[in-house]
């Protein structure tokens, strides 16, 4: 009869005198850790786990220590048609394995049935696959000084997406060998460009163990952006220069120094063992129904809510409690700010793969640690009722889908009310207010590692666009085509121009808007990845970025960032914490005089009436911002007009009108020594103007 031991915690632990190893499995009959040889990688011993506490088998092998290699063989029915894939001639990877070691083939032996037989994965493969699988590495590792964190306040963040390697890979101020390794971020080359934009938090793509799949093997391929996880709590191996979390611990703690916050891009909701045709490497022969969501019709297939064959079932105690203690284990060990969840509504379905389960949200929100974090949702999948924008929990922030898109249509002259536009830079107020969120839930963007880079975006096809029509978001995206920044290049200097101002005043709508703005690396000094806008298999330099925009006027907007992200923080009314209504008042506060907030004005200078905001040919939107504790007043214009727009200025009431920032102007920004603005404002064809009325 299987004992009660409620202190036990699966993985391999470091105990006095040896090393204990526990496994989760409801369907075993038994389960053997297999021993390697660090050095020549052979099987040198088998030993049985003889214990078994529920649904954990356990075992303490004496002798061993920190660097041992080991792997598990279940016992176990194999009947695909229930579901039951266990083989104990495939070598399996521990879930809670946080280093792995050898190199990973593809090779027929990997799978659990025989590939090209007439029962295709209904028959049953004895071949054994541990010469073709890493293996597991015990370890000893220190946990990271929480006291490190910087942890700065939602509405402080900044947000930069980035490759750990294909930032830097090309990077011509590094030396050679730095280009492409973790450490290179620790460069001053690279901390000095992180700190002069204003970037408070970098946000890694994933650095958990990833593997490419058979077919990008087989094109000479990879999956570069990493996607496609194998182990959860073991960092990325050679893929990313990271063997153990101590090294991306040394990284978190440089950046840490100069008050950088390090979110991590993290995947559970599938792994790397695809659908039933995939191989059977960890969780599908440990315990494939326990582990991952099955067709309750046809449990031989699986559920395929992530797009990439299978979808972990992260409803079912055992799968949420290993994505806790993965959580937990990135955190104590390396020290990490936060997480970014890919294809996040994965973490709310229930055991039975419903998006209403709250067994795994629960178990993160009551967790002491991962409830103080940075904790960041992308609220949508592949499966029924995927799309739950607004729907996560506290202080959670989400990837906000509809300021991405309602703000590219804007500047693309797409036919659509200015109100979505008013609603998206007030915080997305509809989304977020009537469940007592803040606007900082909004992680708002343009431009993210799933789609087209802002110079992409804007140039796409640009030689056939005219100068007021040089964004156009709404073209279907091809991968084979290949022009974009390439054609751009090569465009008249009025299209070049109307590039440069789209990417200003995409930009500068993202940085001033109420919400957490995030920015997507390259961006900053125009990488193009030439018209792909699904880079994720291009470890070349597709997906590379390239820092030689950063020699071109046209191109590079470092510097214009970063006086967007220091007006941002000059002006903190542009980014408060709360929303308004429709009068412009608090709706927290709706006692205040409605010039506190917001004011919403039509091109005569009087307020916007509800016929104003359902007018399609409304290409203007104009937003004055008061705040009772400073002497001044904002006027934010944002007209995406095919023509030039003269506005008259109201009086001021501080001193003067100033005009802080101008994306049609040279640089972006006025000369030192501009004179006040009074009478009418120019502001050119699909351009951003800020003016400041103050003493």
């Amino acid at each position: 009869m299987a004992e009660r031991h409620p202190m036990l915690s699966a993985g391999a632990s470091l105990v006095e005198g040896g090393v204990r190893f526990a496994l989760f499995s409801e369907i075993a009959e038994r389960v053997e850790v297999c021993l390697f040889d660090p050095v020549n990688g052979q099987e040198t011993a088998r030993h049985t786990l003889r214990q078994r506490s529920g649904d954990l088998w356990h075992d303490v092998l004496p002798g061993l220590g920190p660097g041992q290699h080991y792997g598990y063989r279940v016992h176990g029915p194999y009947e695909p048609d229930l579901g039951l894939r266990c083989n104990p001639a495939k070598l399996l990877i521990d879930p809670y394995a946080r280093q792995l070691a050898g190199e990973f083939h593809w090779h027929d032996a990997i799978f659990g049935y025989q590939r090209g037989h007439r029962l295709g994965h209904y028959s049953f493969d004895r071949r054994d696959s541990a010469p073709w699988v890493p293996r597991c590495v015990v370890i000893e590792d220190r946990r990271a000084d929480p006291d490190r964190r910087p942890r700065r306040a939602w509405r402080d963040t900044v947000i930069y997406e980035m490759h750990l390697a294909g930032l830097s890979r090309v990077c011509p101020d590094l030396p050679g060998p730095l280009r492409g390794s973790p450490s290179a971020l620790l460069d001053p080359a690279l901390l000095d460009h992180l700190q002069d934009l204003g970037v408070t938090a970098v946000e890694l793509l994933p650095v958990q163990y990833a593997i490419s799949e058979l077919p990008l093997s087989r094109r000479g391929l990879s999956n570069y952006w990493g996607y496609n996880p194998l182990a959860l709590m073991a960092p990325a191996g050679p893929r990313l220069g990271l063997d153990t979390a101590s090294d991306l611990a040394r990284i978190v703690d440089g950046l840490h120094e100069v008050g950088i916050e390090v979110l991590l891009d993290v995947v559970f909701n599938h792994t790397a063992e695809g659908d039933e045709t995939g191989p059977t490497l960890s969780l599908r022969g440990i315990d494939n129904p326990s582990y991952y969501l099955l067709d309750p019709e046809q449990p031989a297939r699986y559920r395929n809510y992530s797009g990439c064959g299978n979808s972990l079932r992260c409803g079912h105690p055992a799968v949420a409690r290993l994505i806790v203690d993965s959580l937990r284990c990135w955190a104590e060990f390396t020290g990490v700010d936060g997480f970014r969840f890919d294809l996040g509504v994965s973490l709310l379905r229930d055991a039975g793969g419903r998006p209403d389960g709250q067994y795994l949200m629960g178990a993160i929100m009551t967790d002491p640690l991962l409830s103080q974090l940075k904790l960041i949702a992308e609220p949508w999948d592949l499966g029924p009722d995927g799309y739950r924008l607004g729907d996560f929990p506290g202080h959670w922030g989400e990837w906000n889908d509809r300021f991405r898109n309602t703000v590219r249509g804007f500047w693309a002259g797409s036919p659509a009310t200015v109100a979505d536009l008013a609603t998206r830079i007030a915080g997305s107020g509809d989304v977020f207010a009537g469940r007592r969120r803040l606007p900082t839930a909004s992680i708002n963007f343009v431009t993210s590692h799933d789609g087209f880079t802002l110079l992409d975006l804007v140039s796409h096809g640009a030689p056939r666009k005219t100068a007021e029509n040089a964004l156009d978001p709404e073209e279907e995206p091809r991968q084979d085509r290949d022009d974009g920044a390439l054609e751009a290049a090569h465009a008249e200097p009025v299209v070049i121009g109307c590039l440069l101002r789209a990417r200003r005043s995409l930009l500068a709508t993202l940085i001033l808007a109420r919400g957490v703005p995030m920015l997507l690396a390259g961006d900053e000094f125009g990488n193009s990845q030439g018209g792909n806008h699904n880079a994720y298999c291009q470890d070349n330099p597709v997906g590379w970025v390239d820092w030689q925009g950063r020699d071109d006027p046209d191109l590079d907007l470092r510097g214009f960032i970063a006086g967007l992200v220091g007006l941002r923080r000059e002006l903190p009314e542009l980014s408060a914490d709360h929303y308004v209504d429709d009068q412009g008042r608090r709706r927290d506060a709706p006692a205040l005089a409605p010039e506190y907030g917001l004011r919403w004005l039509r091109g005569d200078g009087e307020r916007m009436g509800p016929g104003d905001w359902h007018d399609l040919e409304n290409r203007s939107l104009i937003c004055e911002i008061s705040n009772p504790s400073h002497p001044r007043r904002v006027l934010w214009i944002l007209h995406g007009g095919d023509a030039a727009l003269s506005w008259q200025l109201p009086e001021a009431e501080f001193g003067t009108w100033h005009r802080v920032l101008d994306t049609a102007s040279a640089s972006g920004f006025p000369a030192p020594n501009a004179q006040p603005v009074a009478g009418a404002v120019e502001v050119a064809a699909g351009s951003v103007v800020l003016l400041v009325d103050r003493p």
